[in-house]
Parts: structure tokens; C-alpha cells; sequence
């Protein structure tokens, strides 16, 4: 389908003497480079047919490709149909998965199902004894190396290399197909493939092997610092998914994918500040991301922190020349927001699939089920900590006032647990918790949250509800003149 980098090969074989078979444009193609080409028409003695639809698919091609050189009936069949041999398959499929991207009509999807490359990649690759196959213009240079330093000639160990390339190819092709068709996951299969592999350092420990799989360069420029470690992409999913619950001027720092300070504010500079603010102990070695351009002003008020990782949409240049004076310090460039709509984890002897929490909880979302309804103001608040009790390890109570993350408690086992975790923790750093609003990511079995929270000046609540026992937690709140409000919808996170 795509001719790039296909010239130096065509070339190359024509050295070395090599007869070529070639199908419409590409056929053009190569009489355009001045090096002779035998139309596959002219072997097959059918022309191409139904629009293209079956060019290939004859006994003399696939004849050629799959008899065996080695048996003698093979080779009498051969020889008596005039079928030659076919030592060379190269094949770049059509676009399939690039057309579905781009948004086109469901016929133009179902003509870039390619039947005769396919075919051709899968005949070559199983007689790969005899035949060497190049499934993609990926491969391009590799096999112009090797052709070239072999003279035109491969060895079995290649041939079986780029066999097992080929049906890697395939398989892919397939999949993405599969699950085109599969689009409402009304066949119950599990098939998802990704062909580019990353090696990472280690994984979680250092005797632990680990490796990416994915399109990362793509997402993420790298713009200085060392390689991306396993659990550096961890915390880097974590993050990119909690800074687009905002559309304001956001600065988040996290540490173990959990964040230990987020805050909007009028600036990134400010943004960021109000984020330390919040912990200026665990945002050492931290990953910090913002939604916005890293201006120098920001750049200069974060450069003293040691952090591993910071994320931006962009950067300017004053801010990356003050960023770059750590050269270890990665600086990532995020291209795009995360467009996937499915997640998995391997678990037991199998995996797990569920759809991304793409719910964002609004102003109209909110239910107030006590006598007094909070005050605009700690409506904005709310929302704020619901966003981050979202992407809070279960369970979690998260404390916020005016844009700005005080406290959280992560990952307990008791929701009392993690409210009492983020009242010491606000206190620690000298926030005072009088007028500020906390988030559950799960409802109140019991009224005693909401009695430590009033304990505390704590004047508004935001929880899914649900629990048989609501109205204790309602009836407290309307004794103590607090504002509490229900979303309907649990943001559990394990």
C-alpha cells in the first residue's frame, strides 16, 4: 500500500538479477524507477477483478510461494503448471486500523480488509524453508541490509526470524479487525494486540523484569532526562488521568499514584504552589503534571523541588532551559489526552476487563439531601474533591477548601481510618480544616464520619450514598447545621 523507503529494495533486487511480480500501483511504481516488472496478470492470465478485490489469488502465485523446493512431486507439479518460484513475498497491507481512525464511512472501512496481502504474509511466512517474507514497509531497511550483505541471498535463521514477524503481523491485523466487528462485545472474546515492546530497566523491584507495550512516543515527547522506569509509568497513568477532570489552570503532584497536593488557580505558578502547599514532604521524588504551558515563572518556583517526572500539554523555551539544568529531571510533553475507553489487569490466570471511569461529577449531578444546601462556593469545592477522591486509592476521605487539596487519606481499610489520616495530615501542615469540605469515594455505613468531620469545622460533605443507613448520616448533619449532598454514583478505586 505504501511505497516509502521501497525504492532502494526494488533496486537492489534488480542487481542481483531477481525477477519481479507486481500488482497495480505498485507495479507502475517500479517501471517509474526504470527496472523491469512482470505484471501479475501476465502470469496468472486473469486480469485484476471486482475492483481490485482478487489480484493475487491464483495457483501460480500461491503455488509459487507455497511448494516445496525439496520434494520431488512438488517440484514435477511445479514445473508441469508453469508455476515459478517465488522466493520473496513483500506486502504492506492496507491501512485498516488507520482508516478506522480517521472517522470513515463503514465501507471504506470494510475495503481496507485486505484478503490477497494477508494471504500472501501467511503463505510465505509457513514456507519460510524457502521462502522470505517482509510484512510490512517497517521491515524495509532491515531486509535492504540484509539483502545487500548477503548479495541478495538469506539464510534459514532469517527466513525464520521475519516468518515469525509476519505472523506477527498478522495476528495484529486480525485483531483490530475482530474488534471492529466486535465493537458491542457481543462475541466473548479477549484479543487485544500491541506490536511495539518497550524493555523498561526492571519492573516494580529491581529482580523483577519489566516491559511496555504501546505507542508511548506517540503520547508522551520526551524532552530530557533518563529512560521511563515501570513504576514511573504507573504514576505517570495515574496523573495524566487525574489532571483531565480539570479544564482551569491545574497543578497536581503524586506520589505512588496517589496525589499528595492538587489545586486550580490563576496561573500554573500558583497552581503549583497551592499543590506543595499541601505536602511539602511527600512531593520529593514526586511525578507533577499541569493541563497548561510551563511558563519560566513556574519553572523557577518548582526547580529547587528534586522531582522525578513533570508533564505539560507544552513548555516554553525560558522554562525548559531552567528545567534542563537537572539532566536526570524528565521533562515530558504530553501530545494528547488519554483516548482509551477499556481497562485490563492481568489477574489469576486471566484478565480482567472493565470500562474507564469516565464519569466527572457536576454541578447538576449534586443532591442535597439535608435541610441546608451548601453555599456556591463549597459547591465548587465539592466538585474539586470529588475529582480527586476519584483517582484516590479506596478508601479515601479527601479534604478541600478554595481550589485546593489540604488532605487525603489513602488506600485504608477503614473509612474512619482515612478520615482521622487526612485530618492529622492537614493539621501537620498547618491548615485549618474550619469551612472546609470533604469527599468520600463511597458512602457512610455509619454517621461517624460525618461526627468527626463537624469535630473538625468541616461544613460540607460530598458521597455517592447508598447505604441502608443514609439517614443516620443525613439526620446528624441537620442537627449540626451541616450541608451534605449525594452524586448517585460510587468512584471506587483498588
Amino acid at each position: 500500500y505504501y511505497k516509502d523507503n521501497l525504492e532502494p529494495i526494488v533496486k537492489l533486487l534488480a542487481q542481483n538479477n531477481v525477477q519481479i511480480f507486481s500488482t497495480g500501483g505498485t507495479q507502475k511504481f517500479i517501471e517509474d524507477l526504470g527496472v523491469e516488472v512482470t505484471a501479475v496478470e501476465d502470469l496468472t492470465s486473469y486480469p485484476s477483478i471486482f475492483g481490485g478485490r482478487v489480484k493475487t489469488l491464483h495457483p501460480k502465485v500461491f503455488g509459487g510461494i507455497l511448494y516445496r523446493r525439496e520434494l520431488a512431486d512438488d517440484q514435477k507439479q511445479a514445473d508441469e503448471f508453469e508455476i515459478p518460484s517465488i522466493d520473496l513475498v513483500i506486502v504492506d497491507l492496507y491501512p485498516f486500523e488507520e482508516t478506522v481512525a480517521s472517522g470513515a464511512a463503514e465501507q471504506d472501512i470494510i475495503e481496507k480488509i485486505d484478503i490477497g496481502g494477508i494471504s500472501l504474509i501467511r503463505a510465505a511466512a509457513k514456507n519460510f524453508k524457502d521462502v522470505l517474507i517482509v510484512s510490512s514497509r517497517e521491515q524495509y531497511a532491515d531486509v535492504e541490509q540484509l539483502l545487500r550483505e548477503k548479495e541478495g541471498a538469506t539464510e534459514l535463521a532469517d527466513r525464520k526470524l521475519f516468518a515469525a514477524k509476519a505472523f506477527d503481523m498478522s495476528s495484529h491485523y486480525d485483531s483490530a479487525i475482530f474488534n471492529y466487528f466486535n465493537g458491542n462485545g457481543e462475541v466473548g472474546s479477549f484479543k487485544q494486540s500491541l506490536r511495539s515492546k518497550k524493555v523498561l530497566r526492571y519492573g516494580e523491584n529491581p529482580h523483577q523484569e519489566g516491559a511496555y507495550y504501546g505507542d508511548l512516543d506517540s503520547m508522551l515527547e520526551k524532552l530530557n532526562g533518563k529512560e521511563l522506569s515501570y513504576n514511573n509509568l504507573v504514576d505517570i497513568d495515574a496523573a495524566v488521568s487525574l489532571i483531565e477532570e480539570f479544564d482551569d489552570t491545574a497543578f497536581a503532584i503524586l506520589k505512588h499514584t496517589n496525589a499528595c497536593g492538587v489545586a486550580t488557580g490563576s496561573t500554573v505558578k500558583e497552581a503549583y504552589e497551592k499543590a506543595f502547599a499541601a505536602d511539602t514532604v511527600s512531593a520529593f521524588g514526586g511525578v507533577l503534571i499541569t493541563n497548561k504551558t510551563m511558563d519560566k515563572d513556574a519553572a523557577e518556583a518548582m526547580h529547587s523541588l528534586f522531582f522525578e517526572i513533570l508533564i505539560a500539554p507544552d513548555f516554553t523555551e525560558d522554562a525548559l532551559e531552567v528545567l534542563k539544568q537537572k539532566k536526570n529531571r524528565i521533562l515530558l510533553k504530553q501530545q494528547y489526552k488519554l483516548n482509551t475507553k477499556k481497562q485490563y489487569k492481568s489477574l489469576l490466570n486471566g484478565v480482567i476487563e472493565q470500562d474507564r471511569d469516565l464519569k466527572t461529577d457536576t454541578f447538576e449531578d449534586l443532591k442535597v439531601v439535608t435541610k441546608k444546601a451548601p453555599a456556591e462556593e463549597d459547591k465548587s469545592a465539592l466538585i474539586f474533591a470529588s475529582k480527586v477522591a476519584k483517582h484516590t486509592k479506596s478508601n479515601t476521605i479527601v479534604l478541600a477548601k478554595d481550589g485546593q487539596l489540604l488532605a487525603s487519606g489513602v488506600g485504608q481499610t477503614s473509612r474512619v481510618d482515612a478520615l482521622k489520616q487526612a485530618i492529622h495530615k492537614a493539621k501537620s501542615f498547618g491548615f485549618d480544616l474550619n469551612g472546609a469540605v470533604m469527599a468520600s469515594d463511597a458512602f457512610f455505613p455509619f454517621p461517624d464520619c460525618v461526627e468527626i468531620a463537624h469535630g473538625e469545622g468541616i461544613q460540607s460533605v460530598i458521597q455517592p450514598g447508598g447505604s441502608i443507613k443514609d439517614q443516620d448520616s443525613i439526620d446528624f448533619c441537620d442537627k449540626n447545621d451541616m450541608a451534605m449532598v449525594f452524586t448517585g454514583i460510587r468512584h471506587f478505586k483498588h
